[in-house]
């Protein structure tokens, strides 16, 4: 098959470096993958991945394969590989750690230890103890949409508004104080986002108030990012078995596994997961999905008239951004997927984003629609690895939107939203808008 038959719906593109495209970073910004990912549905839904770098492994497309293999989790594990990285940064992890992973999270671990440890917090996460946290929840959305209108009719959304919300949020369940929001920020925002210089220098610029122009490209030492992490949470550890309160860090600080109290790693790792993924994720998705609204105005005028739309809208806010792009699989057994023998040992990575797009699956998936009738978006993965915190991420969105929409009168944008540079947890970095707010 020739570059020029492979080319897809998308005019010009070319897949003689398909397998580079996946692992690039930079196409998940200018958000030209889709184009290799429209491609392999179409012609190679499981595909043997050769990225110059990394190990080899299988790329999933489709939606179904997705959901498959994500539910087949005696046969596909997630200890040895979570996601894609550089052979050289594997290597260094195992040489500075002893281990395939920095962390021991939810997402790094398989049954039974993995079971063990959700179940610590598995009963906080349910709706109906999310509830009572609503009031709150929606005092914060309401705050962070207040400070939204007092800037003048300007704003960068993302980092006015988006950025802080989910981050207070966050604040707020684990019972930390306020004075720490810078330092967490930071933390998180450089976990997910070390290949971005701009991501970098801006957590640099708040919490320190170093200008990244003055140093030249800001790096992520990773090493003291992961010290930074048992540092902080190592002293929230102490001070909740000592002094139990009615927080998220005091049911993890007082978990147990098998009868005896959580390990130091797996406590640190615990608390890590939950400032990352709670905080990255949603304010990537309450940032896209006020993207769309404003690059799909007849949806927003739609939504606005029809507030009850907003669950339907903040799922397809999450379908459209897929905040996690991606994660990874090995293989422990012989399987078939999709035609293809995944052989013992291999690497397989599951593509969210792409699967949130299947054709097969979505009705016109290139299309932002707040009323999709249905949609089964796989962002939050699926089986016994599905966020643990998938309720708490829909209700922030639907708090903060259902605050911001009946204030709104009109928002455009006054410059180009731009992605993080990054292929594993990414979305929006800037989004400059003008609007009149009540």
């Amino acid at each position: 098959m020739t570059a020029q038959e492979d080319s897809g719906p998308f005019p010009g593109f070319n897949s003689d470096n398909i397998d580079n495209m996946l692992v690039n970073p930079a196409a998940y910004a200018d958000e030209s993958i889709h184009d290799a990912y429209t491609t392999l549905r179409r012609d190679d839904p499981v595909h043997w991945t050769q990225p110059d770098g990394f190990r080899p492994f299988w790329s999933i497309t489709r939606h179904a394969d997705i959901v498959a293999v994500s539910k087949a989790n005696d046969r596909f594990i997630n200890r040895e590989r979570t996601y894609i990285s550089p052979i050289e940064a594997e290597e260094w992890v195992k040489s500075t750690t002893g281990d395939s992973h920095l962390f021991r999270t939810l997402v790094d671990l398989d049954d039974p230890l993995h079971m063990k440890l959700r179940r610590i917090t598995h009963t906080w996460f349910m709706p109906q103890n999310l509830r009572a946290l609503e009031p709150r929840i929606g005092q914060i959305a309401k705050a962070h949409v207040d400070h939204m209108a007092s800037l003048g009719g300007t704003c960068d959304f993302v980092n006015e508004v988006a950025l802080w919300y989910p981050l207070r949020v966050i604040m707020m369940i684990l019972g930390l104080p306020a004075e720490d929001e810078n330092r967490m920020l930071q933390m998180t925002q450089e976990i997910f986002g070390p290949q971005d210089p701009d991501v970098v220098g801006r957590s640099r610029i708040i919490t320190q108030g170093i200008n990244p122009e003055a140093s030249g490209n800001p790096q992520v030492d990773l090493f003291a990012l992961v010290q930074q992490f048992f540092a902080y949470f190592g002293e929230v550890i102490q001070d909740r078995r000592a002094n139990p309160r009615d927080d998220l860090a005091t049911v993890i600080a007082q978990g147990t596994v098998d009868g005896e109290p959580i390990g130091l790693l797996e406590a640190v790792s615990y608390y890590a997961i939950t400032v990352t993924a709670g905080h990255d994720t949603t304010s990537s998705s309450a940032s896209g999905g006020l993207l769309q609204l404003m690059r799909n105005p007849s949806e927003l005028a739609k939504l606005k008239a029809d507030p009850s739309l907003i669950p339907q809208a903040v799922e397809e806010m999450i379908r459209w951004v897929t905040p996690v792009k991606h994660f990874m699989r090995t293989c422990t057994q012989d399987t078939e997927i999709g035609g293809k023998t995944i052989k013992a040992g291999d690497g397989v990575a599951l593509f969210y984003w792409s699967g949130n797009r299947d054709e097969a699956v979505f009705d016109d998936p290139f299309s932002f629609k707040v009323d999709r009738p249905t949609n089964p978006q796989t962002a939050f993965g699926n089986g016994v690895h599905q966020c643990l915190g998938l309720h708490l991420a829909r209700m922030e969105i639907r708090a903060l939107f259902a605050e911001l929409l009946p204030r709104l009168d009109s928002i455009e944008l006054t410059g180009e939203p731009k992605n993080s540079i990054a292929n594993f947890v990414s979305g929006l970095k800037t989004l400059p808008v003008r609007y009149v707010l009540r």
